[in-house]
This record gives C-alpha cells, sequence and structure tokens, in this order.
C-alpha cells in the first residue's frame, strides 16, 4: 500500500482528516503496526513523511523484519538521501525512479549500494509517462525486487507489462537451450 504520508504530515504530526485525528508520529506508527496485524499487508510505500527520520528509525525497528518498508518520497532516487538512511537504518527497501536520478549510470550506482545494504529494489515509473518500455528492461537487467507501473488500465503501464512477459519468455527460452 502506498501510504503517501508526506501529504498529512504537517508540523512534526499526521493529521487524518477523514477521522479527525491528529497523531503524533509515535501514535501514528502504532496505528500503522495495528492495520499490519489486522491485515494482510506485505508492503508499505512512504508510510511516513519524507524528513521524519526518528520516526522511520522507530518504524523500521518495529516492522522491517515483518514487512516492506519503501522510502520513495524519503530516497527521492538519491544516491546521498540513500546512503543517508542506510546509515540512520531507515526503511528496507528503495524505489527506484530512473527518470528521477537523471542517468542511466546513477541509476545503476544507486542500485548497486541498495543490494550491497541488502535493501529491496522497486522500479517505477513516474506519471506522465509514455509507452516506452526501457524501464521494464532496466528492472530485469538490474534484478529489481518488484516494479510499480500503473494500473492495467492505462496503456502506458500495459506496454510495460507486456515487455516483461515478453523478457520472461526470452528468458526461458535461453534457459532451455
Amino acid at each position: 500500500m502506498d501510504i503517501a504520508a508526506e501529504m498529512f504530515f504537517k508540523d512534526g504530526r499526521y493529521h487524518l482528516a477523514a477521522e479527525g485525528r491528529t497523531l503524533t508520529t509515535a501514535a501514528f506508527i502504532d496505528y500503522l503496526a495495528s492495520l499490519c496485524g489486522r491485515y494482510p499487508i506485505l508492503l508499505m510505500e512512504d508510510p511516513l513523511g519524507e524528513d521524519d527520520f526518528d520516526g522511520w528509525v522507530a518504524l523500521t525497528r518495529r516492522l522491517g523484519g515483518e514487512i516492506e518498508l519503501v522510502g520513495d518520497d524519503l530516497f527521492t532516487t538519491n544516491l546521498a538521501r540513500f546512503e543517508q538512511g542506510v546509515a540512520m537504518r531507515m526503511a528496507n527497501s528503495i524505489l527506484v525512479k530512473p527518470n528521477q536520478v537523471g542517468t542511466l549510470s546513477e541509476t545503476m550506482n544507486l542500485v548497486a549500494s541498495a543490494k550491497a545494504a541488502g535493501y529491496g529494489i522497486v522500479f517505477s515509473r513516474r506519471s506522465g509517462e509514455t509507452e516506452d518500455t526501457s524501464i521494464a528492461d532496466l528492472a530485469v537487467a538490474l534484478n529489481g525486487t518488484k516494479v510499480k507501473f500503473g494500473s492495467l488500465a492505462r496503456t502506458e503501464a500495459m506496454a510495460k507489462y507486456n515487455q516483461l512477459l515478453r523478457l520472461q519468455d526470452a528468458i526461458a527460452s535461453a534457459q532451455r537451450v
């Protein structure tokens, strides 16, 4: 689940407007943990605000051994920010958007750092994408653990998923030879 907590993290608190509640980081972490206890949640993307570093450390300590905690806004596909997160033990997975980082070399360096740190690697496209499928090729070539390409209702996402199927067929054929 993509919580996108940055959208409701203001003045150091989590504002749950629909519920009429404002929670401290500790209370919000308790809430997230309770959700994991009630539902079969395997992954949370951006469960906390991007600059709530102490919260990320606490959440990772609490849930990092049970579920995948993906930093998107936290890391912004930025190697320096990611290395800071690894040093502080924040999250256990990174969302990689190659067109956010800038170059293929930078993407490859970031992925190598994530692998060395034992982090999951989720390749993601950005909004407003085209039907270009190169991100699917990158995800496979760099051994990403997951992809996030969007709804099957949109042609730009379908093109990427179809490329993954073609790559799977090509790899299976090569292994049979």
